[in-house]
This record gives C-alpha cells, structure tokens and sequence, in this order.
C-alpha cells in the first residue's frame, strides 16, 4: 500500500476530474486523480470530427486560456487543450489505472484499491461522467459486432447499409454524416418526431433528406431483432424487415451505477435514478466521499455539462475546508 495519505483523491480523469484537481491544488490539498482509461478519455472516444456545442471560452478550467481555430473547439482541440491544463497545473494523474473498490479504515480514512495500488485518502470525488455506459437495447441480437454504441467516423460504412437508432443530437449527426459519405441510411426513433433539443443549424437538414427520401425514417418505431443480415423494425402499423450491414445504436449513456452502488453510494429511486447527495456540499450518504460532474444528474444526462459543472469542485473544496 502507498505510505502517503492524500487529501482528496479524485476517481475520473475528465474535465471536471482534472478541474477538481486544479481546486485542491490552489488550497494547498494534496490530490491524486485516477483513471481507468487515458486522459480525458470520454473526449478522445467522442467521434473523430466532432466540434463542441460550447465556446472554447466556456470549456476553459483552471484560468488556463482555449485558444481554438473557429467558433467552437474541435475535439482534437479540446484533447491538446486538456493535456496543457495539467501540464500547466503539474497535476498528479494516474492514468490505465481502474479503481477497483472503495472502502474506510478504522480511522475513517479510504482506501482506494486499484488494478495496480492501494492508496489512502480523507476525502473522494467520485468524476467519473456516464459516457463509458451506453443504454442497451436489450433485445436479441444486440452483441453482434455489427452493432455499435460509438460513434468514429463514416468511413467504415460508405456503401453499407446501415441503422441509426435515436431521436438525438448525436443520431441525427451521424445519421447525415454517414449518408453523406455514401451510406445507405434509416433512422429509428422511438418518439413520433425528433428531439426538440437537436441543433437548430442540423435540423432543417435532416428533415429534409428525409421528406426526399435520402434518408428513409420511422418514428413511433423500435428495433426488436437484429441479425448478421438484417435487422426487424416494429412500428405501430407493421414488422418490417431490412437488408442491413450495421447498427448504430445513438441511444444515450447512464452513469455505472453497479460501480456507485459498490462504492456504498445509494441510489434514489426516482425516475431519473439520481445518486444521492447533499445539493449544497455535493457530499453523498456517505461522509466526506463527493460527486462532481454529470454523474449528479442520474439519467439525466443533459443537465450537467463542463459549463455549468465546474462550480462544482468549488462546493466540494469549500465543504473539505470547514471540516479540516
């Protein structure tokens, strides 16, 4: 085990992870962040030429400035960006290293088990967002390699015939982006239209290829089977089969909620599933173990964004400051 007892350890190295950090770092706490993938590893796995909704400005962390080429950053800009912030902050970050549990000692003190260390630590933030844990389908055929809860790039399905399953930003990107490069494409939404939340720029485009027909849609619908060939579609009128090659199933993230609930955080059993804490200090059930970032807002996925969420590693901060 690691002799040294840390102030705060910080479980998720994305934006907020990193930016938790740099608070403990500017009151004198020492820090350590975990990560069980690379850093910023939800922004290197975003698709490969994607731009931010947010301003550069508005992504910034750590008064470290985000100089971008246009309006808004791109995502290659954002991971050269991150890397200078913890550079800058010569921050403590333990990368491909997953924590395993989370546990107290007889002295109150946490102990971090990872695949690699045993670390001691007063306080945890648990940082660890909702993007590495797609919702299922849960239907027959859905761990076929053909299907696909990531998005890259369209250049593996020019010339295939392909699905995308949602009603979201992140469906109607892909969705264009893959038609335009010579996939055949349906779109699959659940609802009886899009989301009113997709990008205003974005939307007369894909309603227009699918008035002309680009691109065949069907709302009020949902994949039920999927197979090596095809897949079956079930829609209030009728079943329809189609010839398909791949699915690309848009349908949003949740937070790991067995990995919160094995780290003792309880969960509330409200429509949204929202991990339980304390608004004010953002402290859970239990003592002096934190949340920061989007996995606050349960399934709620569209509440908390690096804008609105920094403000929370100063709630933390403050909070770890009163009770030392």
């Amino acid at each position: 085990m690691n002799s040294k007892t840390y102030d705060i350890i910080i479980v998720g190295g994305g934006p907020i992870g990193i930016a938790c950090a740099i608070e403990a770092k500017k009151n004198k706490l020492s820090h350590l962040v975990l990560e069980k993938g690379m850093l910023v590893n939800s922004v290197y796995n975003f698709p490969t030429n994607m731009t931010f909704f947010s301003t550069s400005q508005l992504l910034e962390i750590g008064d470290v400035p985000f100089i971008a080429h246009g309006d808004k950053p791109t995502r290659r800009e954002a991971l050269e960006y991150f890397r200078r912030v913890i550079q800058s902050w010569n921050l403590e970050v333990n990368a491909y290293e997953p924590v395993e549990s989370v546990q107290k000692d007889a002295k109150g003190r946490f102990i971090i088990s990872t695949t690699k260390e045993k670390y001691l630590a007063k306080n945890t933030v648990i940082a660890t967002g909702f993007y590495d844990t797609p919702n299922q389908l849960n239907i027959p055929g859905e761990n076929l390699p053909k299907v696909k809860h990531y998005y890259d790039e369209p250049h593996p399905y020019v010339g295939q015939k392909i699905v995308v399953i949602g009603a979201g930003n992140s469906a109607v990107d892909v969705a264009l982006e893959t038609y335009l490069k010579g996939a055949e494409v349906t779109l699959v939404v659940r609802e009886a239209k899009l989301k009113e939340s997709i990008k205003y720029w974005i939307l007369p485009n894909i309603l227009n290829r699918i008035k002309e027909g680009s691109i065949k849609a069907y709302f009020n619908s949902e994949v039920t089977h999927i197979s090596e060939s095809e897949v079956t579609i079930q829609s209030r009128q009728e079943t329809i089969t189609l010839k398909n090659d791949f699915v690309l199933a848009m349908t949003g993230y949740r937070p790991d909620y067995k990995m919160l609930k094995n780290f003792g955080i309880e969960i509330k059993e409200n429509d949204i599933l929202e991990p339980t804490h304390n608004p004010d200090t953002l402290e859970t059930n239990i003592k002096n173990m934190y949340l920061a970032g989007v996995v606050l807002g349960g399934l709620h996925t569209g509440r908390w964004f690096i804008e609105n969420a920094r403000e929370h590693t100063e709630k933390i901060i403050k909070n770890i400051n009163k009770t030392r």
